[in-house]
């Protein structure tokens, strides 16, 4: 019974160090090929989530705007009123000073920054009534 034990033992082949430093240097260069290919979509994600926030101000701008307007017909909003509209947009940026335009009852111009990154809203006049969900009228700033 021994005998048969130790010859089992003897017969057990594994991997040699040498086949395991091949497999790891075959998983270290296809870890290498991902990484800039995971890096591009990243960016891309970091630019739609910028456009994403700044599409949301946008509306709370416009929201808030109409409200204020069913008040009492303003032609702009007070630079006090930007907090109310990150709150209503439920995002953490801030608005650029003097970067918040209305043209005709519209938002017509908006820059909005968080972490670093800067997104600017831009509608053609002839656009005022285009959608909001165009990513044409978003330039990511640098």
């Amino acid at each position: 019974m021994l005998s048969k034990l130790n010859k089992a033992k003897s017969s057990e082949e594994g991997f040699t160090l040498v086949e395991l430093i091949v497999v790891l240097v075959i998983l270290a260069i296809l870890a290498a090929l991902l990484i800039p290919a995971l890096t591009g979509y990243i960016d891309k994600a970091r630019e739609k989530q910028i456009i994403a926030e700044t599409r949301q101000v946008v509306q709370a701008a416009q929201t808030i705007f109409d409200e204020e307007y069913a008040k009492s017909y303003i032609t702009e909003l007070e630079a006090a009123r930007y907090p109310d509209i990150l709150k209503l947009a439920e995002v953490g940026g801030s608005i650029e000073d003097a970067k918040l335009v209305f043209v005709d009852g519209k938002v017509s111009d908006l820059t909005y920054k968080n972490g670093g990154r800067m997104c600017r809203y831009v509608a053609e006049p002839d656009t005022a009534d285009a959608d909001l969900n165009n990513d044409e009228m978003y330039n990511i700033l640098p």
